[in-house]
């Protein structure tokens, strides 16, 4: 059996979804067609709860709100990093796949999980 990986967002991220949640609360009483935006707080706590990547002895996989997306060890060509220092992997087809939760200060422990499939370069200067 393969060791499992998980990187999810803080627990406390669900904070200010209960202060969403208690702000659209009096809006949505207020009228019955106003209810469906007690959805938000709802969609919001479940973004954080599932949204994250999980690594594994045999893939990376990517979690999003609503689907998934498994990139086998075999299919990827490298990692690439973006503005804002968030973090895509590139499958030997040349598609890109966002790691949702991961940024560039990962990277270590990416390459940890990865057992020696990925390999961070030491910072200039070092």
């Amino acid at each position: 059996m393969s060791s499992l990986a998980r990187m999810r967002l803080s627990r406390v991220a669900l904070v200010p979804v209960v202060f969403l949640a208690v702000c659209v609360l009096p809006f949505a009483a207020a009228s019955p067609w106003a209810a469906p935006v007690l959805l938000l707080p709802v969609l919001a706590a479940v973004w954080v709860l599932r949204v994250g990547v999980d690594v594994d002895h045999d893939a990376i996989t990517t979690r999003g709100l609503v689907g998934r997306r498994r990139v086998a060890w075999d299919d990827l060509a490298g990692i690439r990093v973006v503005r804002n220092a968030r973090l895509r992997l590139v499958t030997t087809g040349g598609r890109e796949v966002p790691l949702p939760v991961l940024r560039a200060r990962d990277l270590p422990r990416l390459a940890g999980w990865s057992g020696g499939r990925i390999d961070v370069p030491a910072p200039p200067g070092h």
